[in-house]
């Protein structure tokens, strides 16, 4: 069935239904996962979805909320009967709202159509290209467990009956290398991936030279004395810390009592040295995006700047509840899921050193290029943390040996007032719910246990 023809037959009977608002909102996507090991292919996934939700205002008062796979006339009643039992059971009194749109969406480019259609042959052939590179650079590499192509294109879509009628259109490459080395017995790994949207642009001859040269500094890793030590977190372990403290920046959690930045706006809350953005808008970003989950106009924004905290995310529930202006940042995970709130494309803005300079500026320090279990050793609500790492000891400005063993701790909040330099090489993680971005930092202590 025609999706307009759909679009309008559903609100024609949700309104005789007794819902005086609606909106729909349609994901589609379609998605190929490629592995390569040992010259052959290991895995091969292709997919294709599409999924439709629809929330309406039932009776004026709440959200019914309802969703399906099969976008035709068939399941229009279904829909509507689920989003009414739906509403009939919320108790809570926050506002839901129907967004009429915003004055302004801003054109950008979202989707790159000679990446949609590179031949599977090619990706297969690149893949088996940089097996036999890593094979040839190291007699040490065991094997190379990873070496996956992912990639995405993904439609969105919101109308509404308020006029809003907003879609666009994006895709996503996403490189994935995990390489085992083996010397005497001393197995070491080193995993690294890319994001871009553009097949041209992927670099696998440096990712693998890159992972195994990781893998390798590894070999023979012991613990190091517990103590207090400068630290530097390499940019991509920044990365992932501040990844997963991003919750902490949701009006949602702030209002429920579950930030630790709650009552922090205009604060200090960093080293002024210390600025982080979110943008929708930024090149080949894995998050950017015109508009969000709600039809919101997205926007540039500094959450930190110079150290204080300037703004929290909102949807439109959260901003209505704080009598703010909406931010942008409603997000979906999927068509079925609920409203929640992520950043789109966010980063701590680079400082002026080198990555190297860095690490010569550091007497006596740790340079910790992965933690473990981040998600379980953290707590959003304290901005306490506690997890397994490794990297390198630092003597006289020199890296002179790997270190594993080791788990670090302290306090976020703590620990971004006490960074003491910030490096120039900024770089996101694989995308989750936001795409995250950090250059390394250099902070002046951090409390290490090891022997």
């Amino acid at each position: 069935m025609d999706k307009k023809k759909f679009i309008k037959l559903l609100f024609e009977k949700g309104r005789k239904a007794g819902f005086a608002e609606m909106e729909i909102y349609i994901s589609s996507q379609k998605k190929q996962n490629i592995n390569v090991y040992n010259d052959d292919v290991d895995s091969f996934e292709n997919s294709v979805s599409e999924g439709l939700s629809f929330r309406g205002l039932y009776n004026n008062k709440k959200m019914g909320f309802s969703y399906t796979e099969k976008i035709d006339e068939s399941t229009i009643d279904m829909l509507i009967r689920e989003a009414m039992e739906n509403a009939k059971v919320l108790d809570n009194d926050d506002i839901d709202i129907i967004y009429e749109g915003s004055k302004e969406y801003k054109d950008i480019v979202t989707y790159n159509k000679q990446s949609e259609n590179v031949p599977v042959e090619e990706k297969i052939k690149y893949l088996k290209q940089i097996e036999n590179m890593g094979q040839e650079l190291d007699s040490r590499v065991k094997s190379i467990t990873y070496n996956m192509i992912n990639d995405a294109t993904k439609s969105i879509m919101i109308a509404n009956t308020k006029g809003l009628n907003l879609k666009y259109k994006s895709n996503l490459y996403k490189y994935e290398l995990d390489v085992d080395i083996e010397d005497h017995e001393d197995v070491k790994s080193a995993y690294r991936y890319q994001v871009t949207n553009d097949f041209t642009k992927l670099k696998g001859q440096k990712l693998i030279n890159d992972v195994i040269s990781e893998a390798v500094s590894m070999l023979g890793a012991t613990s190091i004395q517990s103590g207090i030590y400068p630290v530097i977190f390499r940019s991509d372990v920044s990365a992932s810390i501040l990844d997963a403290f991003a919750s902490i920046f949701s009006a949602d959690k702030v209002q429920k009592n579950m930030s630790l930045l709650k009552g922090k706006l205009g604060e200090q809350v960093a080293d002024t040295k210390v600025t982080i953005v979110d943008d929708p808008f930024m090149k080949d970003g894995a998050f950017t995006r015109p508009f969000d989950a709600e039809g919101v106009a997205t926007k540039y924004k500094k959450i930190i700047k110079k150290g204080i905290l300037t703004t929290y995310f909102h949807n439109l529930k959260t901003a209505n509840k704080d009598n703010v202006q909406p931010t942008g940042n409603a997000y979906k995970t999927s068509f079925n899921t609920a409203v929640d709130i992520a950043p789109t494309n966010m980063y701590i803005e680079i400082g002026k050193k080198s990555y190297d300079e860095l690490i010569q500026s550091t007497k006596k320090g740790l340079l910790i290029i992965d933690v473990q279990g981040l998600h379980s050793g953290l707590n959003p609500i304290s901005g306490d943390f506690s997890v397994s790492a490794y990297g390198y000891e630092i003597i006289d400005g020199k890296i002179t040996r790997p270190v594993n063993q080791i788990t670090i701790a302290g306090n976020y909040i703590e620990l971004l007032m006490n960074i003491e330099d910030i490096g120039n090489d900024l770089e996101f993680i694989l995308p989750h719910n936001g795409y995250v971005g950090s250059p390394s930092i250099k902070v002046k202590s951090l409390s290490v246990a090891g022997q």
